[in-house]
């Protein structure tokens, strides 16, 4: 379907009426079972059509958006790129990345500064590249892995990535519905904000790309203006002359831990990066989409994470600070607006329903894996596994509420790890052994017999884990490798390098083996 001028000039992904909720077979053929009029089967065929007839809906699913499906090129859509992920990301729970520079790490300002400006430009880097994938392919994320991976071995990440997903807007809930209890004073349950939240991520997740697009290139004018508020609040008080502490081993262990950190978090998006891309024409040039998904990453992280750091500085020196951390993350942030009254807290208000724009993408992408998984989750409608996805969420917000740094501590070597070495097998393969192929057949994205065997991707992906494990360095695990290292996490880094040096050799004997 060729979308509306007008929409189109506007640079918004248009619905797509194009229906996944039928089987295939494995070259793709669509082959929809019968259905009696009148049973079970036929209802909710029915009810299926209705819900995707709404105005606005995404009907479509992993199916591949051909390229007489695409918006037209336009300087809005240009802008959209990075105004998707400056808007997506300047939210509260980045910023509470940016605590663990001082608190965690015992680092001072500027070496915070430093680790988390530098991690976060790496993170971004990563994630820039695998958005590139995109527009060319017309393919989600992890339907682009099955060319690059293998059917069998890409569901290995696609599984990550569904849990990685749901963690992370899990604390997106918990963290919305502390800054929400704070604001009341405590008269609002934590619960009810965690309900309000999710129930808006649902509405437009549910609703898919259109409006999607359209809430995230508005969300991010409040989140910011209410952000340079709070950077006029509570700026005074942050200390930048907070030095780090520990001696020299100490520190150079914490600087790399933190460092790692910053990469992780935007690095993370790169497990879902061109799930956002696929309405561009297939011509759109790579190093665009590369330098503007690295712009609006790297921009709204470094943002986010500075101010983070300057509240951490500031709770040694601020007995109100330090009182409001003990109660939760979300009361101090809540605590930067101290000295505004009413006005503070409804920034506070916009900061909690800021996450929003967060977890939208991140619901969305989830339900995709979902249908990647599988033929039979491929038949269940999109929308229908965004209610499952948010249903999970809620359930394991309400659950882990009252333990939010914990979580977010050991849930952060999921966060990074894995999503580093999907791209490294991902970059490898298509710079060293895809060099002569100049495009791949897109449309045989079910055909098993086209894709890789991908056993080579999937022992480097497992050796890059075997790394990981033995430089890890979390609250509940520390490898012998990040143990000689002084205590610091060089799980990535380890992982990275195992990866690297074992995939071009594995893939080359699998290439031997297949005789190709």
């Amino acid at each position: 379907m060729q979308p509306a001028a007008d929409d189109t000039e506007k640079g918004l992904a248009q619905p797509v009426q194009a229906v996944d909720t039928v089987s295939s077979d494995e070259t793709g053929a669509r082959v929809a079972p019968p259905a009696k009029s009148g049973s079970v089967t036929s209802l909710l065929r029915r009810l299926n059509d209705r819900i995707e007839g709404l105005a606005g809906f995404e009907a479509r699913g992993i199916a591949r958006v051909e390229p007489g499906e695409r918006q037209a090129s336009s300087l809005a859509a240009d802008l959209q790129i990075a105004i998707l992920w400056f808007s997506a990301n300047i939210s509260a729970n980045n910023l509470t990345t940016g605590l663990f520079g001082p608190l965690v790490f015992q680092l001072g300002f500027r070496d915070s500064a430093v680790c988390a400006v530098v991690g976060g430009l790496l993170g971004s880097a990563s994630t820039g590249y695998m958005a590139i994938w995109g527009p060319q392919s017309g393919h989600r994320t992890m339907v682009v892995l099955r060319y690059l991976m293998g059917y069998w071995p890409s569901k290995l990440p696609c599984l990550l990535n569904i849990v990685l997903m749901v963690g992370y807007t899990t604390l997106n809930l918990i963290i919305s519905g502390q800054i929400l209890s704070a604001i009341s004073g405590g008269a609002m349950s934590i619960v009810v904000g965690i309900v309000v939240v999710a129930i808006v991520n649902w509405v437009v997740a549910v609703f898919g790309m259109y409006l999607f697009h359209y809430y995230e290139r508005y969300a991010w004018l409040p989140q910011l203006l209410v952000l340079f508020v709070l950077i006029g609040s509570a700026g005074s008080h942050f200390d930048a002359s907070l030095e780090s502490t520990g001696d020299g081993a100490t520190l150079a262990a914490n600087r790399l831990s933190f460092l790692s950190l910053c990469l992780y978090v935007p690095n993370s998006w790169g497990a879902a990066a061109s799930d956002y891309y696929v309405y561009y024409p297939e011509k759109t040039s790579k190093l665009k989409i590369f330098l503007l998904t690295l712009t609006g990453l790297w921009v709204s992280f470094t943002l986010v994470y500075m101010i983070g750091i300057g509240l951490a500085s500031g709770i040694p020196t601020n007995q109100a600070w330090a009182d409001a951390y003990a109660v939760s993350v979300g009361a101090l942030i809540v605590g930067g607006f101290q000295g505004l009254s009413g006005f503070g807290g409804f920034c506070g208000v916009v900061v909690a329903l800021g996450v929003i724009a967060n977890s939208i993408p991140g619901t969305y992408s989830a339900a995709l894996g979902f249908q990647v998984l599988g033929r039979y989750g491929k038949a269940v409608p999109r929308w229908l596994w965004c209610c499952v996805v948010v249903v999970v969420m809620l359930v394991c917000a309400l659950a882990g509420r009252d333990h939010l740094m914990v979580v977010f501590q050991n849930f952060l070597a999921l966060m990074g790890y894995w999503v580093e070495f999907m791209v490294l097998i991902v970059l490898l393969e298509s710079l060293l052994f895809r060099r002569g192929a100049k495009t791949f057949d897109w449309t045989r994205w079910e055909d098993k017999t086209y894709l890789p065997i991908g056993l080579a991707a999937l022992a480097a992906f497992l050796l890059g884990w075997v790394g990981a494990i033995l430089g890890m360095y979390q609250v509940w695990y520390t490898g012998p490798l990040a143990q000689l290292a002084g205590y610091s996490d060089i799980g990535i880094w380890v992982g990275c390098a195992f990866t690297l040096v074992s995939y071009s050799p594995l893939r080359w004997l699998e290439l031997k083996m297949v005789g190709r």
